[in-house]
């Protein structure tokens, strides 16, 4: 019974990603004249700073996982969070959403961070990221368009609660028969978190300045927020492919057709994609060379 179950999920994931990156495809075909325009716009020295800005952006990210995981009881140095933070990361890209979990386990485990651990900091990133997003989103876009997303706000500020959230990680270790976590989530904790989070959205908003400039920067920081909430929430396919491209593009509406908007959210994923692979690369070699 597991096994047909996987290879459901397994089949609506995959056919939902055939579908994305169909329509992904007759989107660019369509408007192609206008998308090439927008991609020879683009000048090196802009795609250079627009990668650097996400650099920063995922070191932000790490820094917020990081001080969740240290939060839960083990404070790992940084050249060892970011080799377990980045390399796991990479795993994001196959299609189902535990790879960057299992990896980041196995990883800390070898670093002396018990699993329960490492998973509780993993699932605890994506309230954090969505909390702060959204109110990113609607603090830079304004009500006007965007005040539904206090809709979802509440929620996710529950969520965010260390009581609420020792209370559903202890439940789920009971449902799975394992120990306690040693130390509960603390508020301290969570609201450093929040602080780094908010530092990577600023980071992810210049880098998409850098290759939009039309909105000003607090709208690229927007923008760019609201379309990797939409994205992140569609699970059944990678790190959002095609999603966040679609939510970027009619983000970017107000300030710039169609077709340069499209060269811009690929552009964006192509950068995106190289930093993650920077930064694992990167944090791979510091982290071996220090262990020499």
């Amino acid at each position: 019974m597991p096994s047909r179950r996987w290879g459901w999920r397994t089949a609506v994931r995959g056919g939902f990603l055939v579908v994305a990156l169909g329509f992904g495809a007759w989107a660019v075909a369509s408007r192609w004249e206008e998308v090439a325009a927008g991609f020879r716009q683009l000048t090196p020295g802009m795609v250079g700073a627009s990668l650097a800005a996400v650099v920063a952006a995922l070191l932000g990210a790490m820094l917020t996982w990081r001080t969740l995981l240290a939060d839960l009881g083990s404070r790992l140095p940084v050249r060892s969070a970011a080799k377990v933070f980045f390399v796991g990361q990479l795993g994001k890209y196959i299609p189902g959403a535990v790879w960057p979990m299992l990896a980041q386990m196995e990883m800390g485990r070898d670093l002396g961070v018990p699993r329960a651990r490492s998973a509780a900091a993993f699932f605890l990133m994506m309230p954090v990221q969505l909390a702060s997003g959204l109110l990113v989103a609607f603090a830079t876009l304004g009500w006007d368009r965007f005040g539904w997303l206090l809709l979802l706000v509440p929620a996710l500020l529950v969520l965010l609660e260390p009581k609420v959230i020792n209370a559903v990680i202890g439940y789920g270790l009971r449902r799975l028969k394992r120990p306690p976590l040693e130390r509960p989530l603390t508020r301290k904790g969570m609201l450093a978190a929040l602080g780094w989070a908010f530092a990577g959205w600023a980071c992810y908003g210049i880098h998409l300045y850098f290759v939009a400039p039309q909105g000003g920067v607090v709208f690229a920081v927007g923008a760019f927020a609201l379309s990797w909430c939409l994205g992140i929430m569609t699970f059944v396919v990678p790190a959002g492919a095609g999603v966040r491209e679609v939510a970027m593009v009619a983000a970017l509406a107000p300030v710039m057709p169609a077709g340069p908007a499209i060269a811009v959210a690929l552009s964006s994923r192509v950068v995106i994609v190289l930093g993650d692979l920077i930064c694992a690369g990167v944090a791979g070699l510091s982290a071996r060379r220090s262990s020499v």
